[in-house]
């Protein structure tokens, strides 16, 4: 006896081979936009070679991406959710396009520092879409693996860009140095801008949330006077005017607190709701991401540095120097889940137990312990990937699912600032010493990473 095929029946292979395609196009911007965090770590000393730039401008071009970023990814969030998802996935995609190209092209350092900037604003326009998009059209097992696929992506682009930048660097295509960095996201942001309308079905926009631009100027106000003053003022002497924009962006800051509560208050949109911090466990686990990444930023900034400028290696060849850190902060990131759930609470405070042990480790290379670099850099980054990646999801265990996007926009919000903060802190610190520059930046990191584990073992007790 045959049995007929139902049109279900024989659509399925095809909408799965569909919406696989669909997660393909979603995850290489998600891939792009985090290949950009890290990619111009390992360039930093060609660019400054080829453009004469100093340090302070260096740490601009990797810190200006991620503070614009960083400033604007809650309100493109908020405009696909006015505008349409798809609809801004596309803008996004096509504005990062022409702002890497911009960057590839750029004659000089600072309009590559402008690119950046615009580089980050499309970022934040277009990433917060995709998860939403997933979200939408996956269920079941599928938005399982889907979430799945959207984890590893994440882990990976940390990890490819450190390589990646040191191979493309390396290669020096057609004579052009370090611009591939940026040209590379060309290519594939055109083959996007072409997939897109063709695999990513169209959305209704909702509507359900309000831009508050007031926020938005504030606390990009107070960002820029504390950031960007820090980041020069060495170079400068410290003039006085640095610690004047030190003063007015704190005050800055408590201008915005007070307008985003009474805004809140008052049954508006606030930017970023703090009322959710009061959330169990929240403030713990914001207080070590802080810490996690605040580490990373810095320690992939200065080392770099160290290996091209003070040892001389190769672009290519610290690429490589990073592969024991970026494999295993990958690998770890992604596997740490096999451990028993009864561990689960103890992961945090563990990876950041390993990447204190591995950034001291790295600091005595300084003091003739070369032999200790590889291992160190495999704790450290073991460390990472036990501390980094449960952290967002821990940190949200107790969060009501009503204020969950609040809560998410302070994470997404802190993940970026904080990377921006150890750029700024400790890229300062380790361009200011004249000796045992990476042995002291790198204790420092040790020590903020042992401050961490402090508020890991807050988080873990919530858990509990």
């Amino acid at each position: 006896m045959t049995t007929a095929m139902t049109p279900a029946m024989t659509d399925r292979p095809a909408q799965v081979a569909r919406r696989g395609l669909m997660l393909a196009v979603l995850l290489i911007g998600q891939f792009m936009a985090l290949l950009d965090t890290s990619v111009v770590n390992v360039a930093m000393p060609t660019i400054g070679t080829d453009l004469h730039a100093s340090g302070a401008w260096l740490q601009l071009v990797v810190g200006g991406y991620m503070v614009a970023y960083a400033m604007t990814l809650i309100t493109g969030a908020r405009l696909g959710d006015l505008y349409g998802r798809r609809r801004m996935y596309l803008i996004g995609v096509v504005l990062f396009t022409l702002a890497s190209l911009a960057c590839g092209l750029a004659p000089a350092i600072l309009p590559l520092v402008i690119c950046r900037f615009g580089q980050g604003i499309a970022a934040a326009v277009m990433v917060p879409q995709i998860i939403s998009v997933i979200q939408t059209h996956f269920a079941g097992p599928a938005r399982a693996k889907a979430l799945s696929a959207y984890g590893a992506t994440l882990s990976a682009g940390q990890v490819a860009g450190l390589v990646l930048g040191g191979l493309l660097v390396g290669a020096n295509l057609f004579g052009t140095h370090w611009r591939p960095v940026f040209l590379i996201n060309v290519p594939v942001g055109i083959c996007l801008a072409v997939l897109v309308p063709r695999l990513v079905p169209a959305d209704r926009p909702t509507g359900t949330r309000r831009l508050d631009l007031t926020g938005l100027v504030l606390s990009t106000c107070a960002v820029l006077l504390i950031v960007l003053p820090m980041v020069i003022g060495h170079e400068l002497g410290w003039p006085r005017w640095t610690f004047g924009c030190f003063a007015a962006g704190l005050v800055v800051a408590v201008v915005f607190v007070r307008v985003e509560r009474r805004l809140a208050d008052r049954g508006g949109d606030p930017l970023l709701n703090l009322d959710v911090l009061r959330a169990r466990g929240l403030a713990a686990g914001i207080t070590t991401l802080a810490c996690t990444l605040l580490a990373v930023g810095g320690f992939m900034f200065a080392f770099t540095l160290h290996l091209q400028a003070g040892l001389g290696e190769s672009a290519l060849h610290a690429g490589l120097t990073w592969l024991p850190f970026a494999t295993t902060f990958g690998l770890v990131g992604y596997f740490w889940r096999a451990l028993p759930s009864r561990m689960h609470h103890l992961v945090v405070p563990t990876g950041l137990a390993l990447c204190t042990l591995g950034y001291a480790g790295i600091g005595l290379t300084e003091l003739g312990a070369g032999s200790l670099l590889w291992p160190a850099l495999v704790v450290a980054g073991a460390g990472m990937g036990l501390s980094a990646s449960p952290l967002v999801t821990q940190a949200l265990t107790h969060v009501p699912l009503t204020r969950a996007a609040d809560a998410s926009g302070i994470l997404t919000t802190t993940i970026q600032l904080s990377q921006v903060g150890g750029v700024t802190v400790f890229g300062t610190l380790f361009l200011s010493l004249q000796s045992d520059a990476l042995m002291t930046t790198c204790w420092s990191l040790a020590l903020v990473c042992a401050i961490g584990i402090v508020a890991g073992g807050f988080l873990a007790r919530s858990l509990r």
